[in-house]
């Protein structure tokens, strides 16, 4: 067996076990949250309505308005959120822009000694800046990941970031509004579509955290309960205050 065959069990096995979870979560972490939100919001509002026993009809109408309410708040903050970290970001690469035409030996010589701040010799920071350098776009690139923590091509997009919050909380929102829309007349059957829910919403938050999904689950569902709870007791109590 030659040598190369005998590391590659060991290089296979490495590559295999050597795996890291997705620590900035993509798209799943705000649209699941957001989700989330839906269904705590939306079950406390309806139970708290619920709690100063009210007709069923009172019940689906705010459930409806939180769920509209809601959505198109989430929606609009998103929007207006991103839309100023990407203006913000945008504006800062424009100064950056302007650095490397104006004073192009400058950015030159902050960018090898940033490389030599991190190890590497001076002779081969100096190359290794000066070959980055050579496209203006590229040491644009460079120059703001290194300062600014950013990627220039992979900003993120108000419409998606608002779409995503409006679709999520949508979705979680109707879970407890689900089966007084087809027909139930107790809050038993919403409560417990949304506990289900929520302890789905927290098992799938595991794949972002180092939680077992099960204590994220339960964690998840002992919150949105105990919230739930909260209002249907302030809305038992207000309902007999105002009758």
């Amino acid at each position: 067996m030659s040598v190369m065959d005998a590391s590659a069990p060991t290089h296979i096995a490495h590559r295999d076990n050597h795996t890291h979870r997705d620590v900035n979560g993509g798209w799943l972490r705000p649209a699941v949250f957001g989700a989330m939100d839906g269904l705590v919001s939306n079950l406390a509002l309806m139970t708290g309505v619920a709690g100063g026993a009210v007709a069923q009809q009172t019940i689906i109408l705010t459930g409806l308005a939180g769920l509209a309410a809601g959505a198109f708040s989430m929606a609009a903050g998103e929007y207006t959120s991103v839309a100023s970290q990407r203006e913000l970001v945008l504006a800062e690469l424009d100064v950056e822009r302007a650095e490397l035409r104006k004073h192009p030996k400058d950015e030159l010589d902050e960018l090898a000694a940033l490389y030599e701040s991190r190890g590497v010799e001076p002779e081969l920071a100096r190359k290794v800046a000066e070959q980055l350098s050579a496209d203006p776009e590229q040491a644009l690139e460079i120059h703001a990941r290194e300062e600014l923590g950013i990627d220039p091509s992979d900003l993120p997009s108000p419409t998606v970031a608002a779409v995503s919050s409006f679709g999520s909380f949508a979705l979680g929102a109707l879970l407890p509004l689900l089966p007084y829309l087809l027909g139930a007349s107790a809050l038993w059957p919403a409560v417990l579509l949304a506990l289900v829910g929520l302890f789905g919403c927290g098992a799938v938050v595991a794949r972002v955290t180092a939680r077992s999904w099960w204590f994220s689950g339960l964690r998840q569902l002992a919150l949105g309960g105990a919230a739930a709870g909260v209002t249907y007791l302030l809305g038992a109590l207000f309902g007999t205050v105002v009758g």
